[in-house]
């Protein structure tokens, strides 16, 4: 059981290592990441809430639901978006500064103590961080450790966000499971929708119907459900594999998703992996690994 579990958490991060590819086919048909997320989350939230129609009456009556809806759906957003309009490798390595974020989320919101140790995972993941800004990112200034560009800012929102939706998890433990699942796809549906309507009405992006439905190639529906349906199995996969493994195991597994993303980003050509990427990602990656370990003890 444990070899199926560890397979399950590593086909989760393959998904997610991946994602970056079928959003950019998308975006190159004139729809963008934004409202791509929008049409690959729909289908799955409607078969959720179909499947367990009691569990929109737990989202309702929620608040801690609801926050957890805008945490999921501000990860989604951002991490779609980042992946197709900046450097993938830069922006998974940013996003997985998760654990910094976690240590500072936890102390505010679960009143956790910040131990001796946990401050040396924040330093570390600090530097790690600020080496990766400082490598030169597209239209940036080499050796400045702030971000650089759109994806970069979207990279560090889509981390923040996913260390509190793990937060949220944990302060809505007590809550059914299918409300928990199903506020994180409508989150990642509602999210996206208000914000690239918004984006759309001032013209900064285009609606998705703008280049035309009926010119776009038979494909682009198929891959929009394709993506759903392996979303959907994903999370799946995930809440399979991570109740059956040790934390520090699962976690480390998850982290795979860095190795998955960065590895076919420079092989397709939409991230370049350096010398600085390396030794910050590193340390990023070390903390991650770190902080999941301790995590299990």
């Amino acid at each position: 059981m444990a070899r199926w579990a560890a397979l399950a958490l590593v086909f989760n991060a393959l998904v997610w290592g991946l994602s970056w590819w079928p959003f950019r086919q998308l975006e190159a048909q004139g729809i963008h990441p934004l409202w791509a997320t929008v049409m690959v989350y729909v289908p799955t939230g409607v078969v959720i809430a179909m499947a367990r129609p009691h569990a929109i009456g737990q989202i309702l009556r929620s608040r801690l639901l609801w926050v957890l809806m805008l945490a999921a759906g501000t990860t989604n957003a951002a991490f779609n978006w980042a992946t197709v309009v900046g450097d993938v490798v830069r922006v998974v390595l940013l996003f997985y500064l998760m654990p910094l974020w976690s240590v500072l989320l936890a102390r505010w919101l679960l009143k956790e103590s910040l131990t001796l140790v946990a401050g040396i995972r924040m330093a570390l993941a600090l530097v790690g961080a600020g080496i990766v800004l400082a490598a030169p990112g597209v239209g940036g200034v080499p050796g400045v450790p702030l971000p650089q560009s759109l994806a970069d800012w979207l990279g560090l929102l889509g981390g923040f966000a996913f260390a509190l939706n793990n937060v949220m998890l944990k302060r809505a433990a007590h809550l059914p499971e299918e409300g928990r699942v199903l506020s994180m796809f409508v989150g990642g549906a509602v999210v996206a929708a208000v914000l690239a309507a918004a984006l759309s009405a001032q013209g900064d992006i285009a609606w998705p119907w703008a280049s035309g439905v009926a010119a776009r190639p038979w494909w682009v529906p198929a891959l929009v459900l394709t993506l759903s349906a392996l979303f959907l199995c994903s999370n799946l996969a995930l809440q399979f594999g991570a109740v059956r493994l040790p934390v520090a195991v699962s976690s480390v597994l998850m982290l795979s998703e860095v190795l998955f993303a960065s590895v076919s980003a420079a092989l397709l050509g939409a991230g370049h992996i350096t010398g600085s990427l390396l030794l910050g990602g590193a340390l990023i990656v070390f903390t991650a690994g770190w902080a999941a370990r301790e995590a299990s003890h």
